[in-house]
Parts: C-alpha cells; sequence; structure tokens
C-alpha cells in the first residue's frame, strides 16, 4: 500500500506560479500577432536605450562579455567616455 504525502504549501505555490508565468507567457505571445511590426520595434529600441542607462558601470564589462556570448550587436560605453566624446546633442565631435 503506498501512502501519498499530500504537497506542501510551498510546493503548491511554485507550481501555480510556474503555471502562471506559462500562461502569461502564452497570452504574450499572442498579443504579438496583433502587435504594428514598427510599434513593436519602437518599444523594443526604448527598452533598449532604458537598459542601457540602468546597467551599473562596474558591471559593464562583465555584462559586454556576457553580450558579445549572446552575439547581439549592443555593447555598453562607459558614460564618461561617451559624454567626453559627444556634444551636449548627442553627435560625436
Amino acid at each position: 500500500m503506498v501512502v501519498q504525502v499530500p504537497p506542501s504549501p510551498c510546493s503548491r505555490l511554485r507550481h501555480w506560479q510556474q503555471v502562471r508565468t506559462w500562461a502569461r507567457l502564452i497570452r504574450e505571445a499572442e498579443a504579438l500577432w496583433h502587435v504594428d511590426v514598427r510599434e513593436l520595434k519602437r518599444l523594443g529600441a526604448l527598452e533598449l536605450s532604458q537598459l542601457l542607462e540602468e546597467v551599473p558601470p562596474a558591471q559593464r564589462p562583465r555584462v559586454n562579455r556576457w553580450l558579445q556570448r549572446y552575439a547581439v550587436a549592443t555593447r555598453l560605453q562607459d558614460r564618461a567616455l561617451v559624454s567626453q566624446q559627444t556634444d551636449p546633442w548627442g553627435k560625436r565631435e
């Protein structure tokens, strides 16, 4: 005779969170079917620019190594170096 132990509250909560996460990802994927590609690119550019500002300077070299491994085009630069190389309008001098 096999006695089944009821799952603990922590394991039930973890299972519920995993199921909810999958459902949210599916919902978001389906929502993308109805999005204008131009709008999606604009939102991606906004998100990328915000992320670039939020990466702490001390972590930028390590983040750059991961970006290289992921083979993405974005690379982080030292903010001080960028501000020295650009005029107030963001153009290279």
